[in-house]
C-alpha cells in the first residue's frame, strides 16, 4: 500500500496537560461512538515535565465537551474544585476611576432577530448596557448561581462556563480517558524524530530506547512545541506589536473562611501597569497580574498585586503565598498542521489570559479533528490546509477582540495604556470595524464566517460597556423606528426575567456545596 493510501488508524498525542487529555477524550469518544475498532489513541507524556496549569477559566462550550466524553458534571465539580463562571467583569478598564462593565455569557434578549443595542440609548440609557439586555449582570451582583438546586446536569437557567483547578482537571481527564475511553497512556521522553521520505513523522525515538510509530501526531507539548516548532521549524508569529503583555505573576489565594462568597464571574481589574485576574474556585482563588516587561518590571507589579489582595477576601498576604512568574511571547505558529503533525494548545500559540481563550481553542481544534479526521494520508493534505485556514482566522479573531478592550480605554495614567491606542498597534480589520461602529452598532452582518469565536453580542458588551456614547445617536435614530415596539417588549421581558431569577436562584456557594454533598440530577 502506498503512503498516500495508508489509513489513519493510530493517533499519537505527545504531551499531557489539559490540551492533551481533552483532545484524547474527544477523539476516543468519537472512535467509540462511530464504532471505529481500528482507530487507536495513544498519549505519550513525559514524567518529568510539569504543566503550566493557569488555564482556570472556560467558556460555556465546555459543558458540551464534558458531556460528549461522558464525564459526570457532579463528579467534575467535586474533583476539580469547580465553581460556575457566568462571564467576566472588567473593573477600572475604561477610565481607571472605579468604572466597571460586564461581558456575560448570556446573549441579549431577542438576539438574532432584534438588535437591542440600537434601541438601548433611547429606551434604557439609565441602565448599563449589559443590565438592560440580560439578567446575568444583576444575578452576578448578588452572587447567584446560573441554575437551581433541582436543575439537571449541564442544564441551566443562565448560560455558564466553569472556574476550575487545571491540575486536578488534568488528572480527572487522564483517569477517565484511560479507564473509560480506552486511551493508551505511555510515559516516556522524546529524544528524536524519525522522518519518512515525504517529511512525515514515521516514529518517535524515546529515551528508553524504544520507538513509537503513528499515522497522525498531535503536538501538545506546550510552549516547547517539540514537534511543530522544534522538529518542523514552523515559524512563530509574534503579536508583541499589537498586544504587549508577556509576563504574569500568578498565585493561589485561600479564602478567609470556608463560607466566603464565590464570585460568579472572572474579575479583571486594570491598573496603570496592566491588569489582574481573579478567579473564584470552590476552595480557593486563582489570582494573577498580567503585564508587559517592556513597560514595567515584576517588582512594581508585585506591589500592585499585593495591594490588590489586601483589598479583597484573602486568607493570606502575598508575601506568604510565593507567587510564580510566568513568561511568554504573545503569538502563534505561522501554521498549525505540517505534514502528519498538528499542534493543539500552547504548542500552537498563546496571547494572554484575557477572555480565557486558551481552552476553547483546544476544544475547537479537537472538534475539528473529530469532524474532519482524514481517512488516509492523501486526504490529510486537504484537511490540513482547511485546518490552517480556519485557525489562522480564529487567531486573528482573538487578537482583534482582545485588542478592542485596550483600544477603547481612555486611561491616561501610563505609557502602557497610551501605547495600546497607538494607530500602528491596531489591526486593520479592527480599525475598520471601529470606523463602521461610529454610525451603526455591531451586529451579525459583521461576522464574515459562521464559526466566528466571538458573536457580535460580545463586541456589543465590550463596546457599550466601555464607551456607551460610541455610536452617534442620530445614526441610531434612523434604525430604530421600525422595531421600537418589539424592542420595548424585549426590554420589559428582560426586567421580568431578572426579577424572577433573583428570587429563584441560590447563591453560588450554596449550589456548589449542595453538588459536592448530593450531586445534580441526571437526565
Amino acid at each position: 500500500m502506498s503512503v498516500h493510501n495508508s489509513p489513519i488508524e493510530h493517533v499519537v498525542i505527545v504531551g499531557g496537560g489539559t490540551a492533551g487529555w481533552l483532545t484524547a477524550g474527544l477523539l476516543a469518544a468519537d472512535a467509540r461512538l462511530d464504532s471505529r475498532p481500528n482507530r487507536r489513541i495513544t498519549l505519550l507524556e513525559s514524567p518529568d515535565i510539569a504543566t503550566i496549569g493557569v488555564g482556570e477559566g472556560t467558556w460555556p462550550s465546555m459543558l458540551e465537551t464534558l458531556r460528549t466524553i461522558g464525564l459526570s458534571e457532579s463528579e467534575f465539580i467535586r474533583e476539580c474544585d469547580v465553581s460556575f463562571k457566568q462571564g467576566s467583569r472588567f473593573q477600572n478598564w475604561c477610565r481607571g476611576d472605579g468604572d466597571r462593565y460586564d461581558h456575560p455569557f448570556t446573549l441579549p434578549a431577542g438576539y438574532g432577530r432584534l438588535n437591542l443595542a440600537e434601541h438601548w440609548r433611547y429606551a434604557h440609557r439609565d441602565l448599563p448596557f449589559a443590565y438592560a439586555v440580560s439578567p446575568q449582570s444583576a444575578v452576578c451582583d448578588q452572587g447567584r448561581a446560573p441554575k437551581q438546586l433541582t436543575t439537571p446536569e449541564y442544564a441551566f437557567n443562565l448560560n455558564y462556563g466553569y472556574h476550575l483547578d487545571a491540575g486536578k482537571f488534568t488528572r480527572l481527564l487522564q483517569r477517565h480517558c484511560v479507564e473509560t475511553l480506552g486511551v493508551v497512556h505511555y510515559l516516556g521522553e522524546v529524544t528524536g524524530v524519525q522522518p519518512r521520505d515525504n517529511g512525515d513523522i514515521k516514529h518517535l525515538h524515546l529515551k528508553s530506547g524504544e520507538t513509537l510509530a503513528g499515522d497522525l501526531f498531535i503536538d501538545c507539548t506546550g510552549m516547547a512545541s517539540r514537534l511543530l516548532g522544534q522538529h518542523y521549524q514552523v515559524p512563530w508569529v509574534s503579536q508583541r506589536p499589537v498586544l504587549f503583555n508577556d509576563s504574569a505573576l500568578a498565585v493561589q489565594v485561600p479564602y478567609s473562611s470556608e463560607q466566603s462568597p464565590i464570585a460568579s464571574q472572572t474579575l479583571s481589574t486594570a491598573h496603570p501597569d496592566g491588569w489582574i485576574w481573579d478567579i473564584a474556585l470552590s476552595t480557593r482563588r486563582g489570582v494573577g497580574a498580567v503585564f508587559s516587561s517592556a513597560h514595567t518590571d515584576k517588582d512594581i507589579v508585585y506591589e500592585r498585586l499585593a495591594a490588590y489582595l489586601r483589598g479583597t477576601d484573602s486568607g493570606a498576604t502575598l508575601d506568604e503565598l510565593s507567587p510564580r512568574l510566568i513568561q511568554f511571547d504573545p503569538g502563534h505558529r505561522e501554521r498549525f498542521w505540517q505534514n502528519n503533525c498538528v499542534a493543539i494548545g500552547l504548542s500552537a500559540g498563546f496571547i494572554e489570559p484575557l477572555e480565557a481563550t486558551a481552552l476553547v481553542l483546544v476544544e475547537r481544534s479537537a472538534q475539528f479533528l473529530v469532524q474532519q479526521m482524514p481517512e488516509n494520508r492523501e486526504e490529510m493534505s486537504v484537511v490540513a490546509c482547511r485546518f490552517n485556514q480556519r485557525f489562522c482566522r480564529h487567531w486573528d479573531n482573538i487578537i482583534g477582540f482582545l485588542k478592542l478592550h485596550y483600544v477603547l480605554s481612555t486611561r491616561e495614567d501610563s505609557d502602557y495604556w497610551r501605547a495600546h491606542r497607538a494607530e500602528e498597534s491596531v489591526p486593520d480589520e479592527l480599525a475598520e470595524q471601529l470606523l463602521l461602529w461610529r454610525s451603526r452598532s455591531p451586529w451579525t452582518c459583521d461576522s464574515l464566517y459562521r464559526d466566528e469565536l466571538f458573536p457580535s453580542a460580545s463586541y456589543q458588551y465590550i463596546l457599550y460597556g466601555m464607551r456607551p456614547e460610541y455610536t452617534a445617536p442620530e445614526a441610531l435614530e434612523r434604525r430604530v423606528r421600525s422595531s421600537g415596539a418589539a424592542a420595548q417588549t424585549a426590554f420589559h421581558e428582560n426586567g421580568v426575567q431578572t426579577r424572577k431569577l433573583l428570587q429563584g436562584l441560590p447563591d453560588n456557594r450554596s449550589l456548589i456545596n449542595h453538588i459536592r454533598q448530593r450531586g445534580l440530577h441526571t437526565v
